[in-house]
């Protein structure tokens, strides 16, 4: 993991105060994620399914010796996702202790913003994305939304076991 990524709130010479994300496409639309939750990130893996999971519960991989929970995030964003388990990158994360991989379309860069620029969720968004999301920013060709890790899984880690 670079150095970039050790980073998340900083002071630019102005005395602007930035936030750093970790960038990620999922079905065309940019989400970022605070650079401090983010613990790795995976080229495509073999993902093992796990019998009578919940729907967004892709199955699991093995990272470096450590079972980790994979999550389709278009199933869990209401997007269609034939195919798309196999070729998805992996953002690995960690939710109450445990590492859980967010399997995205593709990972982009680390992208500091400035705080004030940060504006609040749509009420139009969709009430999937408007769960997940904690804010949005208005970049030059895009919105980025911050997804917060905790919404994301917490719904999932609170499912009943069948």
């Amino acid at each position: 993991m670079s150095t970039a990524l050790h980073r998340t709130a900083s002071t630019t010479a102005a005395g602007a105060t930035t936030e750093d994300y970790v960038t990620m496409t999922i079905g065309g639309q940019s989400f970022g994620i605070p650079v401090l939750n983010v613990r790795d990130v995976l080229s495509p893996q073999v993902i093992t399914r796990i019998p009578l999971a919940a729907p967004e519960i892709a199955g699991s991989l093995n990272l470096r010796g450590r079972i980790v929970t994979a999550i389709n995030m278009r199933t869990r964003l209401g997007l269609p996702s034939e195919g798309f388990v196999e070729r998805a990158m992996a953002v690995v994360v960690e939710h109450d202790d445990e590492p859980f991989s967010l399997l995205v379309d593709e990972v982009g860069e680390v992208l500091s913003v400035p705080l004030q620029r940060r504006e609040s969720v749509p009420a139009t968004l969709d009430e999937r994305w408007r769960e997940v999301s904690q804010g949005i920013y208005r970049l030059d060709d895009r919105l980025l939304l911050v997804l917060s890790v905790t919404s994301v899984l917490g719904a999932i880690c609170a499912a009943p076991i069948h």
